[in-house]
C-alpha cells in the first residue's frame, strides 16, 4: 500500500478515535451532557467540578488511551520513514486530538483535548512528556490553574524539539507546532481569563 494513503488512513483512523469523548460518554451515565454545565467544556477538569473524582479519572484515562491507541495503529501502520521520524505516531496522535477537540458523533464541540495530547507526546518522546508534566503539575500546585499548567507545558513543546539534548527532525518540530497551537487556541478563553484575573481554580466550580 503506498505510503500516502497509509498515512491518510492513519489520520482518519486518529480523528475518529478522537471523536470518542469520553466525557460526553461518562456524563451520559450521570445523566449529565456535561457542556450545559460548569465551564461547558467536555473535557476533564470540567467533569471534575461537575461530576466528582471519580468520573473526572475515568475520562482522563480514556482521553489518554485513545491519543495512545491512535499513535500505535500509526506506527503499525506507517513505522518510522527515514529523515521525518515516526510520521504514524505523528499523525495518528494530531488527528486523534483534533478529533477529541472536533469530535463527529457529537456535534464537533468537544474538550481541549490536554490529556489525548499528553498521549500523543509521550508517544513521539517521552522524556519531553515526562518534563513537560513537570511543568504543569508545579505549576497547577502553584496557581490552581489547570489551564495555566495546560497553556505553559504546550507552549515549551515546540521549543524543546528545538534544543538540546532535545532536538528533534524538522518534520517533528512542527507536529509538536501543531499540537501546542491546538491547545492554545483551544484555551483561548482560558488565556483571556488568567490575564482578567477571572479564571477559575482548580476545584472551583465554573459559574
Amino acid at each position: 500500500m503506498n505510503i500516502v494513503l497509509k498515512i491518510i488512513i492513519v489520520g482518519a483512523i486518529g480523528y475518529l478515535l478522537g471523536s470518542v469523548n469520553t466525557s460526553l460518554i461518562v456524563g451520559k451515565f450521570y445523566g449529565v451532557d456535561i457542556r450545559k454545565h460548569g465551564s461547558g467544556n467536555a473535557g476533564a477538569t470540567n467533569a471534575l467540578r461537575t461530576l466528582g473524582k471519580k468520573a473526572a479519572i475515568m475520562v482522563a484515562l480514556g482521553d489518554v488511551l485513545k491519543g495512545i491507541i491512535a499513535c500505535l495503529i500509526g506506527l503499525f501502520l506507517v513505522g518510522e520513514i527515514e529523515g521525518a521520524g515516526k510520521v504514524g505516531v505523528m499523525v495518528g496522535g494530531v488527528c486523534a486530538v483534533i478529533g477529541h477537540n472536533w469530535p463527529l458523533y457529537f456535534g464537533f464541540k468537544g474538550g481541549k483535548g490536554i490529556f489525548t495530547s499528553f498521549a500523543t507526546v509521550m508517544m513521539m518522546d517521552w522524556k519531553i512528556g515526562l518534563i513537560l508534566l513537570g511543568v504543569f503539575i508545579i505549576l497547577v500546585a502553584a496557581t490552581k490553574y489547570v489551564s495555566l499548567g495546560s497553556i505553559s507545558a504546550a507552549a515549551l513543546f515546540p521549543i524543546m524539539s528545538l534544543i538540546p539534548p532535545f532536538k528533534k527532525t524538522t518534520v517533528f518540530f512542527i507536529f509538536a507546532l501543531v499540537i501546542s497551537l491546538l491547545a492554545i487556541f483551544r484555551h483561548r478563553s482560558n488565556l483571556a481569563r488568567l490575564i482578567n484575573g477571572t479564571e477559575n481554580k482548580i476545584f472551583k466550580s465554573a459559574k
